[in-house]
């Protein structure tokens, strides 16, 4: 973080802000202490699927680690993706995307809940026969390569490398709040599956990256960031005149929906834009 300090200063590039910088590192440090906990129900619930339910007892060698990476990077990108896309997981994930800046720090930025539940997108991995052991530790990988993406000081990598890799320009789009680059590149560390399923965009000459979220929360409070957002979500399904369907599909639907018609998703936020930079 010193060294991307002293070269971002160099390039005449202000991505730090004290502040926002000490609540990135506070709810990193937040995440860490909480995580002794949801990692050992993680091992837990692994462990008895894998005992229990495997289909097939894969050996712990380099051809199974070979597969292992790009089955844990496939699960990656759902749970990512659905982390936008539901809002029962955005309220423990906004929080990695509540710093107004990008970079380093900001990685540290991460949930104090989401490890309590988000690992069921993994536990198909265990029930193949892969070993806890060896997810937890492909996981820990591909948590540590994504540290280094959150940075402005790296315009763009080679073009073999962005072809295939998730890189800071890709993961700047990802931060955007920009319409054209909400939801998009989903990646762990390959960008490939976002091209596969449709969620890839480059990042626009034309179009600087607004970071943060549509509606900043303003506040470098970490217990504010930790749980804000689940208190938005049950005020908006809990409060107020409205049906059964309605509460719950406030806990399933994406973030900005709204039972009265009020509110866009970001598909709609999306169109708009293009809507109308396609007309100029």
């Amino acid at each position: 973080m010193l060294i991307e300090l002293y070269v971002t200063i160099k390039m005449g590039i202000k991505t730090y802000e004290p502040k926002d910088a000490f609540s990135s590192i506070a709810m990193g440090l937040g995440n860490v202490f909480l995580g002794f906990g949801s990692k050992a129900l993680v091992l837990l619930v692994f462990f008895w699927v894998y005992d229990s339910f495997k289909l097939i007892e894969i050996p712990i060698t380099w051809w199974s680690f070979t597969i292992l990476f790009f089955a844990d990077d496939f699960a990656y990108y759902w749970f990512h993706r659905v982390s936008h896309e539901c809002r029962l997981f955005w309220a423990s994930h906004v929080v990695h995307h509540s710093s107004k800046h990008y970079n380093l720090s900001t990685a540290l930025r991460q949930t104090w809940s989401g490890g309590f539940y988000t690992f069921i997108f993994w536990l198909w991995l265990p029930l193949l026969g892969f070993h806890p052991a060896m997810i937890m530790l492909q996981m820990s990988i591909s948590l540590l390569y994504q540290f280094w993406i959150h940075t402005e000081a790296i315009n763009k990598m080679p073009k073999w490398f962005e072809a295939i890799f998730n890189t800071p320009s890709h993961h700047r789009v990802h931060h955007g709040s920009n319409p054209i680059y909400l939801d998009r590149n989903h990646a762990g560390i390959l960008i490939i599956w976002d091209k596969m399923f449709g969620t890839f965009q480059p990042e626009l000459e034309n179009e600087k990256v607004n970071y943060g979220l549509v509606k900043n929360i303003n506040t470098f409070n970490p217990i504010k960031i930790a749980f804000i957002e689940w208190v938005y979500m049950f005020k908006d399904a809990f409060s107020g005149k409205k049906s059964l369907k309605d509460r719950w599909l406030y806990l399933i639907k994406p973030p900005g929906w709204k039972h009265d018609g009020s509110g866009k998703i970001s598909d709609e936020l999306r169109e708009e834009w293009l809507k109308t930079n396609t007309k100029q």
